[in-house]
């Protein structure tokens, strides 16, 4: 027997997933796997396949996203020559050429209703046709479906099949993001570590400073796993020495004083700068009493630590959910924090 892929993972919202992959493996039914981006769905697809009476036959898989609906249909179910225009020889699809094992429908929510129909058709009978031909071709193929999307809203909605999704939702197993693994943070990110390492050369991978494990375990991880990973090979990229342990961690690649504005706050800008003269010949108001200045700048000081302090208090001191909460980058929390003398 083929060894299934490793996962790491120890968290016990985790080890419940694993779990249950083992268990559905041996069932030979199709299924879903759902989780959000980054969370390692096709890993786990992967995991399912070789733990799987089918281990030894085929895995195919293919990203439903990332082809157009006639480059789908043709890319699923295969074509005979001269089926289109273009079609000058045959093509055996996915769906045949997974015969006997596994086929991954990756994003299977972007497919259109069409290609769902069809897709039905194989799971409910174990047949299909090529487009443009009329043999109907009989198939042994365990399809396992993978979205992170809600798939009941799409079909309470009309844009998934619900019969489709009665008949993959035999199973459906939920991969917890990130932030609910928070035993897993650090596990993954020094094995993500000693790879990157290794990658690059180097001899010793001297681990992360208490305050980059910090870093590490109070962000929220939108992008999950695949998020992490970036996060630790780019600190280990950067990092000059190769004894003292990681002490900075870049969660943003793009927080930057000089990271160029969005397109509508750029040309807002650009309105304020040049049409500047002409809207002084408003009046501004009343003039300013003597000393306001340095009110001023006491009042913008008291009113950002206010800021700061709820905001803080709302995430639980969580500074990567601060941050967010505020539309500031990481960093840029990190220094209004410290010019008020809240860290």
């Amino acid at each position: 027997m083929a060894d299934p892929p490793s996962i790491l993972g120890e968290d016990p919202a985790f080890l419940e997933v694993e779990e249950q992959i083992s268990r559905l493996a041996a069932i030979d039914r199709p299924c879903l796997v759902i989780g959000e981006r980054g969370t390692g769905k096709e890993l786990l697809a992967t995991r399912l396949h070789y733990l799987s009476p089918r281990w030894d036959g085929p895995l195919v898989k293919v990203n439903c996203a990332a082809l157009a609906e006639s480059l789908l249909d043709t890319e699923l179910f295969g074509h005979e020559a001269g089926a289109f225009t273009g079609a000058q020889r045959q093509h055996v699809g996915r769906f045949e050429r997974a015969d006997g094992g596994t086929l991954l429908l990756d994003e299977i929510a972007s497919a259109s209703a069409a290609v769902q129909e069809k897709v039905l058709r194989v799971i409910e009978y174990g047949e299909m046709e090529r487009v443009g031909g009329r043999r109907t071709i009989r198939l042994d193929v365990r399809v396992v479906g993978a979205a992170n999307v809600d798939l009941p809203s799409l079909a309470r909605g009309g844009a998934f099949r619900a019969d489709l999704l009665d008949r993959l939702a035999f199973e459906v197993v939920t991969i917890p993001p990130l932030r609910a693994r928070p035993a897993d943070v650090m596990t993954l990110a020094n094995a993500f570590a000693l790879e990157i390492t290794r990658a690059l050369g180097k001899d010793v991978f001297p681990g992360f400073s208490p305050r980059a494990e910090g870093l590490l375990l109070g962000y929220s991880w939108p992008g999950n796993v695949r998020e992490l990973k970036n996060v630790v090979e780019r600190a280990v990229y950067r990092s000059a020495s190769s004894d003292a342990p990681i002490d900075t961690v870049v969660i943003d690649p793009f927080d930057n004083p000089w990271r160029p504005l969005p397109e509508s706050a750029g040309a807002d800008a650009g309105r304020r700068v040049s049409t500047g003269r002409a809207e002084t010949s408003e009046p501004a108001g009343p003039p300013l009493p003597a000393g306001a200045p340095g009110d001023f700048m006491a009042e913008v000081a008291r009113f950002e630590r206010g800021l700061l302090e709820r905001a803080l208090n709302e995430a639980r001191h969580n500074q990567g959910d601060t941050a967010r909460a505020l539309g500031l980058g990481y960093h840029q929390l990190r220094r209004l924090l410290k010019k008020h003398a809240l860290i």
